[in-house]
């Protein structure tokens, strides 16, 4: 199988998500096929200083929102899954109902049929029935689902501590075990702690 992975990014909140996603891919040398939504156009300037063009940057190709004839809509196209981070509600409809007419919906379509990997990383809260029968449905078809739901054992020290966290969960699920994943629970991380607690503090 290609060392490539597709990775939609939706206009849900989190787009910094997404943009950490692709920078740990390429530190991994594995080749990235993004599609951003037109919503997620949106997201990314009111979330972040990055522009579309430095999103870019970060993949190996990254294609229209509507080219429906791109190499990610078709199962020919090997890869070794998908990711959507973020995932929003509405594109969990749209792949529950196989509503596939933009890319991002018809890459995810893509993977399930080819009986690939599809994580979606849905960022919304409350939920509604609504909400959770769609992803009831994709979970029955073969998708994941994974909201980034930050462990606090971890001692996060920065808002990027916890967003590497979860997206390094994200990569776990596609079978790429990231470098700098330092932070697994081991089942000794409590005594750890309490040793680092109780040790005398050095003077410099």
């Amino acid at each position: 199988m290609p060392e490539r992975v597709v990775v939609g990014i939706s206009g849900s909140t989190g787009v910094v998500y997404a943009i950490e996603l692709l920078k740990m891919l390429r530190e991994h040398d594995i080749e990235t096929h993004v599609v951003m939504s037109r919503a997620a156009r949106l997201t990314l300037a009111h979330e972040s200083d990055w522009t579309v063009e430095e999103v870019a940057d970060l993949a190996h190709t990254m294609y229209p929102p509507n080219d429906i004839g791109a190499a990610i809509a078709s199962g020919s196209f090997l890869t070794r899954g998908m990711i959507v981070a973020p995932c929003s509600v509405k594109t969990v409809a749209q792949i529950a109902m196989g509503n596939c007419d933009s890319l991002l919906p018809r890459a995810a379509d893509v993977a399930l049929k080819e009986r690939r990997r599809l994580v979606l990383m849905v960022r919304e809260t409350p939920l509604s029935l609504i909400h959770l029968r769609n992803m009831v449905a994709v979970t029955e078809a073969g998708a994941v689902v994974a909201p980034p739901m930050p462990p606090f054992y971890t001692r996060p020290d920065t808002i990027d501590d916890i967003v590497r966290h979860s997206v390094n969960r994200m990569l776990d699920l596609l079978g790429i075990v990231a470098h700098n994943y330092s932070s697994r629970w081991d089942g000794n991380m409590t005594t750890r702690r309490q040793r680092e607690r109780a040790a005398p503090t050095q003077l410099a």
